[in-house]
């Protein structure tokens, strides 16, 4: 949650800052700013309420000339989306930008006020410009000045920071939050997150928390909270400009639908050997650790969650050891009690899911072993855990995640099979079917929908219309229904809900009106019946059914008022297959409503904040 950029060197910082602060759009987008140091050394800063367009239109009508700068877009926390509230912050020497959350902020901003500062904004980070000055001021350097000023902040934060009297320096520190420098020929950069960078540099260090990193045009300088200094340790990363662009499509959100198909089949694929079975020693996994531990815990946040409920189903079907999908937020405090040896599991697209990171930490402390599923390498979580399996699905820019949740099933879906292969409970000749369905068929299956986008279309313009809707389903379908109903929420703003079919007629029959819509997973041949009659109560009380099925689902016209024929896959797979109908249902419903897709309101990309 809020973008930081900064940049240093040879070229105009303006236009750097104003496409980067776009570039991170997604982590938050209620007001923006940016300052340059101009050429007499003054800080011109510019601030409003509202996107980063409307940033850039201001920033043409002042002279921005300069080589150094820092920009913010934000997420409200402490106060609203106003220019007031706005980032960059100034105090007497400085002027800094801030993602994260001071916890300590009101007893922070009482001792300053009573010491004469005069506070001019309702934000947390005001609090922390005013407690740099006054530490930087008693101590005159910059590094000794930051590692004065963190011991006193309780919270998270990612700050970049301009001192007056340091002219062509940007310092940055960070705790709980993500922060990214990099290098290049014309100068150096930082930011929260790799798009930001990707047009200007793939040479990049990820800053350890609680050091203090000087960024200049030609070198980037860590120095540790004993006073050590030394160059940044650079590395180079292999993701592609183009992932971080539309390249065409008219939103981020179906750029990435559309990516879903090569996502699975390389995250799959990579853990798949020779021999047809899956395979972790890529993740430098060794077979035995999958015998190691008696069940799961998995903690994780949003459509993370969603997918370990996926997981939940595979895991205990096929290796039958027992899963907890827990809610990080509740997991932080009140952890389930465990039995025997636990995996604590930790799911998070970003990586830097701070409910997410508190409780892999919390787990640890309590001597359990820990894995984590990431997109994104080197962050928070995949540094902690013991043992990282990235889901290599390259950047995902809008905020409604679709390949994230879809590689993230899929890495699931393979740790069910090795777990259960590995305890005997599936056959090498099982194991290998299983792997060539998830590698190949499943991609097939996504492109087979996505393909058919102008059939979902026509089906979205028959619910977009409605204020709730309700989807329901047994089996695969019940995990698969809560990630369908969230992205139906998310960005098209209709009230969902994903309910198991059976329990239809223990309340929730109630909310059924005439012409409501409820969304029928089917996908398990097991549950047919019993769809068939759940369905029969929805159209008995005047509710309109839209069926999602397998093919060999007999007659689904005489159950339905609409229906979509889903790519044949098994039914363990399914889950994979009909949240993309799901996805681009909402998205097409979404566009008719005329939501933001890429930036639904109140939401930011990384949740970075408790």
């Amino acid at each position: 949650m809020c973008g930081i950029i900064g940049y240093t060197g040879k070229k105009q910082a303006k236009q750097i800052i104003l496409e980067g602060l776009a570039a991170l759009e997604y982590r938050g987008y209620d007001s923006a700013g940016l300052c340059v140091r101009g050429t007499d050394n003054k800080f011109n800063t510019v601030k409003c309420g509202g996107r980063v367009s409307e940033l850039a239109a201001a920033a043409d009508m002042v002279d921005l000339t300069g080589t150094c700068g820092i920009g913010h877009t934000r997420w409200a926390t402490h106060g609203g989306p106003t220019k007031e509230n706005a980032h960059p912050h100034t105090s007497e020497s400085l002027i800094l930008v801030h993602n994260g959350i001071i916890d300590n902020c009101l007893d922070l901003r009482r001792m300053l006020t009573e010491e004469g500062y005069v506070f001019l904004s309702e934000t947390d980070t005001e609090a922390v410009a005013h407690l740099l000055d006054r530490e930087y001021r008693a101590c005159g350097d910059p590094a000794e000045a930051i590692f004065r000023t963190i011991r006193l902040l309780n919270g998270s934060f990612a700050l970049a920071i301009m001192f007056k009297d340091r002219p062509g320096e940007i310092w940055a520190t960070r705790r709980d939050n993500p922060l990214i420098v990099a290098s290049a020929e014309d100068g150096s950069y930082l930011a929260s997150d790799i798009p930001a960078l990707l047009h200007h540099s793939r040479d990049i260090c990820r800053p350890e928390e609680g050091v203090a990193v000087c960024v200049r045009a030609d070198s980037i300088t860590v120095t540790t909270p004993d006073g050590k200094s030394a160059p940044a340790k650079l590395e180079r990363i292999d993701w592609n400009v183009g992932t971080a662009d539309k390249e065409g499509f008219a939103h981020f959100m179906l750029k990435e639908i559309h990516e879903q198909p090569d996502a699975v089949r390389r995250c799959a694929s990579h853990r798949v050997n020779a021999a047809g079975l899956p395979d972790f020693t890529v993740d430098g996994i060794d077979p035995s650790f999958w015998t190691s531990f008696d069940s799961i815990a998995i903690i994780s946040c949003g459509s993370a969650t969603h997918a370990g409920l996926v997981g939940r189903y595979l895991i205990e079907s096929l290796a039958g050891i027992p899963v907890t999908v827990n809610t990080a937020s509740e997991y932080r405090y009140d952890p389930p009690a465990t039995v025997g040896h636990t995996l604590a599991l930790a799911i998070s697209q970003s990586g830097e899911t701070a409910d997410t990171l508190a409780g892999l930490r919390l787990a640890k402390s309590n001597g359990l072993l820990s894995a984590a599923i990431i997109n994104v390498f080197g962050s928070a979580i995949a540094r902690e855990a013991d043992h990282v399996m990235y889901t290599n699905a390259g950047p995902e820019i809008a905020v409604a995640t679709t390949k994230g949740y879809s590689t993230q099933v899929a890495i699931l879906a393979l740790m069910a099979a090795q777990i259960a292969y590995a305890r005997g409970k599936m056959t090498a000749e099982a194991a290998a079917e299983y792997c060539r369905g998830l590698v190949n068929d499943v991609p097939a299956a996504i492109s087979a929908i996505i393909a058919r986008r102008d059939e979902i279309k026509a089906l979205s313009a028959k619910i977009y219309n409605n204020s709730d809707l309700y989807f329901i389903g047994r089996g695969p379908d019940c995990p698969a229904g809560t990630e369908c109903s969230l992205k139906m929420k998310e960005i098209s703003y209709i009230h969902s809900e994903a309910y198991a079919a059976g329990e239809l007629k223990h309340g929730t029959l109630s909310l059924i009106e005439q012409n409501i819509p409820v969304i029928a997973l089917a996908t398990d041949k097991r549950y047919y019946d019993k769809m068939t009659g759940n369905i029969r109560e929805v159209r008995a009380r005047g509710g309109y059914v839209l069926l999602a099925c397998e093919p060999d689902f007999a007659h689904p016209e005489e159950f339905s008022d609409d229906s979509f024929i889903l790519p044949a896959v098994p039914a363990v797979f399914s889950p994979l297959v009909s949240v993309v109908f799901a996805q681009i249902l909402a998205y097409e419903a979404a566009l008719i409503r005329g939501c933001d897709v890429d930036h639904p309101r109140n939401l930011a990309k990384s949740v970075t904040v408790e």
